[in-house]
């Protein structure tokens, strides 16, 4: 799963990009268009329960969970008409499955906003437009070769028309797919349209060092929280993208230590990752033995044999059962046995639905 980050040029996406994977991958420059290929980065997804679990497990080896995040140009004004990068810009887009969209939230007159001035919910306005705008064409387009279609009677090519007949005017008022009032049926149909406003939206405030701290008092911060909640139904996440850059070559301690002198607990890339992966419909199983404790992603809703097949595929074809605790109560009992007496160690089958935090281990036929 690979969540894309998004924005307009010198707003802190590529330095953001770096923060996030530890790296140094992405140029970060003060001019437009630094990032012209995307650049793909892999990221563990923090979490404080694997320590916990190695413990317990008596092992060394700890494997995290996962997710991609991939650096995308920025955009600009036009974008849907092709200004600036705009037709590589939306077709990266359209190959991720989540957008984080990083907003500009500092003032700095060393760093050129590409539109003058520093108002970010302009500036998800701008990007906004540029993707329902796609959207909008992309629309269009498909009504007229389904019309054809659905004339002749064909009943998929009828449910789409009346789907995209639904699209069409919500578009047009400038709002996005994500946020169109829709049945189920309906949102899995419109998954086959990839409209690049369908896909979910986080808002990554990138704020200046001196106010990481009391990033919720930023006036900047603010006006983002209020926008997206109106018109997104989204989440928005504070960030200091430059103090992230920061931490890159600092050990872990270091890096503690680091945030604690600005007055906060948790480094923003963490929380960022967290949101993103939740922002992805994703959550975490664990298998924990002597040999490795380990984080396993899977969809929220999965079933037992679709979790026992992100370890192999052979797990999911010769399922019987699933050996399951939950990791509150594991951790809080201290082992696999106090939790057998306790009775909180149980057997699940087939229909049975993973939570996130679940520890397991299946049974299966080679």
């Amino acid at each position: 799963m690979k969540a894309g980050i998004v924005g307009l040029p010198n707003v802190g996406k590529s330095t953001l990009f770096n923060a996030l994977t530890r790296s140094r991958k992405a140029e970060a420059a003060n001019y437009p268009f630094c990032t012209i290929d995307p650049n793909v980065g892999v990221v563990t997804v923090p979490d404080d329960r694997l320590a916990v679990l190695q413990k317990i497990a008596r092992t060394s080896v700890i494997i995290p969970a996962a997710i991609e995040f991939v650096d995308i140009a920025g955009l600009v004004a036009g974008a849907s008409k092709g200004e600036g990068l705009g037709n590589q810009f939306l077709a990266n887009i359209r190959e991720v499955d989540a957008i984080v969209q990083v907003v500009r939230c500092f003032e700095d007159s060393d760093i050129i906003h590409n539109m003058g001035s520093i108002d970010p919910v302009r500036d998800i306005e701008v990007v906004t437009t540029e993707l329902v705008l796609a959207d909008l064409d992309a629309v269009t387009k498909r009504i007229e070769k389904t019309q054809k279609k659905a004339r002749g009677g064909d009943k998929e090519a009828q449910a789409e028309l009346v789907l995209l007949e639904k699209l069409s005017p919500h578009l047009n008022e400038g709002k996005t797919a994500n946020i169109l009032p829709a049945t189920p049926e309906e949102k899995a149909l419109m998954t086959h349209f990839q409209l690049l406003t369908a896909k979910p939206v986080l808002f990554a405030c990138n704020v200046a060092e001196s106010d990481l701290a009391t990033a919720e008092q930023n006036p900047f911060v603010q006006k983002v929280a209020d926008y997206v909640r109106t018109h997104h139904d989204a989440a928005y996440v504070p960030i200091s993208a430059k103090i992230e850059a920061e931490l890159i070559d600092l050990s872990p301690d270091e890096a503690k230590e680091f945030l604690r002198d600005l007055g906060v607990t948790d480094s923003g890339v963490s929380n960022l990752i967290r949101a993103s992966y939740k922002l992805l419909g994703l959550q975490t199983y664990f298998t924990a033995g002597e040999k490795e404790v380990r984080a396993w992603t899977i969809h929220v809703g999965w079933k037992a044999p679709q979790a026992a097949g992100v370890i192999h595929t052979d797990f999911e074809k010769g399922f019987i059962k699933a050996e399951v605790v939950s990791y509150a109560d594991l951790s809080s009992l201290g082992s696999v046995a106090a939790a057998r007496e306790a009775g909180k160690y149980r057997l699940e089958g087939k229909e049975y639905v993973f939570q996130d935090g679940d520890v397991a281990l299946f049974r299966f036929n080679n």
